[in-house]
């Protein structure tokens, strides 16, 4: 019995040897575990309550901030929002996690620590989206110092509002902001600042492919709700210039050879009905797929905008294009009806009268108040006008009479290939000028 007990004790024995030896194996293996666990030891976060920030109870504590900006990603003018990608750092002092360090050097985490330490509970204002990168690992660094001071640094991308005023779009310029706010600490409890004043903001060679950024520059001030008091609230402000070029080549530059299309039908003659209406009806559906696609890419606001202005006022251009030659065809067709009956009544062909004369004999053209004293009168005139004795010539200034307004719409009427003669020149005339006065208020 004794050698029994004596072999059952060697092996109790040997087993527990065996144990400890695997213990010590998986311990080894599991470095980073055995590490985190000196480093709460080190830091005494078991000793702490971190739910509560430093110093509770005393002053409002400062935190540091400074940002680099390092990509502006998108701006969209239909959600009125920008996306930015920033490295947000945070500063602030936990004499808590304070620890002894004969060479004064500080020690670097990742993100795994954070969890079970206090950390400000900073948050975007009129956020729409963010997301901490976690590529391959979380983007997020935690430095702490042997005094306390602590380092949190995170790399971020955020979707922000953006109030957008859309009055001079496309030669418009935005003002937009990215507001940094604590959530739960008022001001009492938690005090943000800049850490470096104005070199707290720092950005990257940033190009956009619609926007000149003009100018980056940070800015603070205290936001109240009305339920828990003040808060202090930071500032990234930047200025955003749209470039024009692409605008002129994609809206400007194809309206102007639209309305320059559409008065070539004034030098069409006027009995060419097809081409001049495939004309007029062509350059007005281009210009209602124009101000379609400029309106698809815009948000729906309740005021006109710049680009609308020139876009209509075009379109109303190329509109009376069309309907000046809709007024030529009508009075030329009455024009004709009148000579078609006036022929009937006289009971002669005016083709027969012509081939007598060469003359074209017109009816309704009407005669000067002093028909025979002019000096260029024509012999086909004269001979209309055989009845009239000829008088001699009147030397010095003649006296004519003024025709009324009446009078000049139906000498107009009566002639109705007039009308495509002051188009060409009242239409250009009113383009350039239009041009001018809205190139000189918007740009």
């Amino acid at each position: 019995e004794n050698d029994l007990l004596r072999r059952l004790l060697e092996l109790l024995q040997t087993v527990a040897h065996f144990h400890k030896r695997i213990d010590y194996k998986l311990k080894r293996k599991d470095s980073t575990k055995s590490l985190l666990i000196k480093t709460e030891q080190l830091l005494r976060i078991e000793n702490h309550d971190f739910a509560m920030r430093p110093g509770f109870g005393g002053s409002a504590i400062p935190v540091g901030i400074d940002v680099q900006v390092e990509s502006l990603d998108s701006i969209s003018e239909v959600n009125m929002d920008f996306t930015m990608t920033l490295y947000l750092r945070h500063y602030w002092k936990d004499e808590r996690l304070a620890f002894p360090s004969s060479n004064n050097l500080s020690r670097t985490f990742d993100g795994r620590l954070i969890k079970k330490i206090w950390k400000p509970d900073v948050f975007f204002v009129h956020s729409k989206r963010s997301f901490i990168h976690d590529t391959t690992m979380d983007n997020i660094m935690l430095r702490v110092y042997p005094d306390g001071n602590i380092l949190y640094s995170v790399r971020i991308t955020v979707t922000s509002l953006c109030s957008m005023d859309f009055s001079r779009f496309p030669l418009d310029t935005q003002n937009c902001s990215l507001e940094l706010e604590s959530y739960a600490y008022a001001e009492n409890d938690l005090m943000l600042y800049w850490k470096n004043g104005n070199d707290s903001l720092r950005t990257d060679e940033i190009a956009l492919s619609q926007f000149f950024i003009e100018e980056f520059h940070p800015s603070h001030g205290l936001a109240l709700y009305s339920s828990t008091g003040w808060y202090n609230r930071l500032y990234i402000n930047f200025i955003l210039r749209r470039h024009i070029f692409f605008f002129m080549l994609q809206t400007y530059f194809p309206t102007m050879l639209m309305v320059v299309l559409s008065w070539v039908s004034f030098w069409i003659d006027r009995w060419a009905v097809p081409a001049r209406v495939s004309l007029g009806i062509t350059t007005v559906l281009t210009m209602s797929t124009i101000i379609t696609g400029v309106s698809a890419s815009m948000p729906q606001v309740s005021y006109v905008k710049a680009v609308d202005i020139y876009l209509w006022t075009s379109f109303l251009l190329v509109f009376l294009s069309v309907i000046e030659y809709a007024a030529v065809n009508y009075f030329t067709t009455k024009e004709e009806m009148k000579k078609l009956e006036q022929l009937k009544l006289s009971g002669y062909d005016a083709s027969q009268a012509m081939a007598f004369d060469g003359c074209f004999h017109d009816e309704d053209i009407e005669l000067s108040a002093f028909p025979l004293s002019d000096l260029n009168t024509d012999t086909c005139m004269s001979s209309q006008n055989s009845t009239t004795p000829d008088l001699p010539p009147v030397l010095g200034m003649r006296l004519r009479r003024r025709r009324s307004i009446r009078q000049s719409v139906n000498h107009i009427m009566s002639n109705s290939y007039k009308i495509d003669s002051y188009s060409r020149i009242f239409f250009p005339l009113a383009y350039v000028l239009f041009n001018v006065i809205y190139w000189s208020i918007y740009s």
